[in-house]
């Protein structure tokens, strides 16, 4: 069911998209109902796909993050996997995606900052011959020269990335985090290390800079539905996690 919600069938816009189709089918045997159903999917995907919407989401999202507590009580920094982009086991390694790579760039400025121990955290999505732990601590050594102490390798969800870390941290008395994620993504994050009983703080990941509304925030894009994913994912996601855990 998890899967469903947060990136299969009952995901924003394929649940917009598949509403539409079924009111569309339904509108061959109950006219008024079916044409209905449609046309309010149709105008939520069109909403979803609009700049002026989308920003407003992720601002919304990044309301929500707390201001950056006194780091100097941080005892690790815990960098969050986003994505992998997918090879094929032999001639074309696994990648990290674009989210995770801009994770550790804000990992990597975090540690010259504050010079604390790293622990990175993601497993194998599906379809992946690495974890995304694994290819965070590689570019991390690789790319950034910063040492990665831990590496977290099993995690598929962000409540599993807290999980798992306050585990893997757990030896080493480490009770103070430094969460390094996107800001949108803050929020959900922050929440479940608090949960597993970790002191969270939010690094101060760049937020979505309000821009003067214009004609065209109100046409749709690709870039605006994939920020409207992210937003309605979080947002989701905070609330089924209270209810969850």
């Amino acid at each position: 069911m998890e899967d469903l919600v947060s990136n299969g069938f009952l995901a924003a816009p394929t649940v917009f998209i598949a509403l539409s189709l079924i009111g569309a089918l339904i509108a061959l045997r109950w006219r008024r109902a079916g044409v209905a159903l449609a046309l309010a999917s149709s105008l939520c995907l069109y909403g979803a796909a609009m700049p002026v919407l989308s920003s407003y989401l992720l601002r919304r999202l990044e309301a929500m993050v707390p201001r950056s507590g006194d780091l100097r009580a941080a005892q690790a920094i815990v960098v969050l996997g986003g994505d992998v982009r997918l090879g094929d086991g032999a001639d074309i390694p696994d990648t990290l995606g674009p989210l995770s790579l801009e994770r550790i760039v804000f990992a990597a400025e975090a540690y010259r900052r504050l010079h604390l121990p790293v622990a990175v955290t993601g497993g194998r999505v599906r379809g992946a011959h690495a974890s995304e732990g694994a290819l965070m601590k590689a570019a991390l050594e690789r790319d950034f020269a910063v040492a990665v102490r831990w590496n977290e390798d099993r995690s598929r969800t962000t409540w599993e990335n807290a999980l798992f870390t306050a585990r893997l941290l757990q030896p080493d008395k480490i009770t103070t985090v430094v969460v390094v994620t996107h800001a949108w993504h803050l929020p959900r994050a922050l929440w479940s290390f608090s949960r597993v009983g970790l002191t969270a703080l939010p690094w101060p990941a760049p937020l979505a800079a309000p821009q003067p509304v214009a004609a065209g925030d109100f046409l749709p894009s690709l870039a605006a539905l994939r920020d409207s994913f992210y937003a309605l994912h979080e947002l989701i996601g905070g609330v089924y996690y209270r209810l969850r855990y």
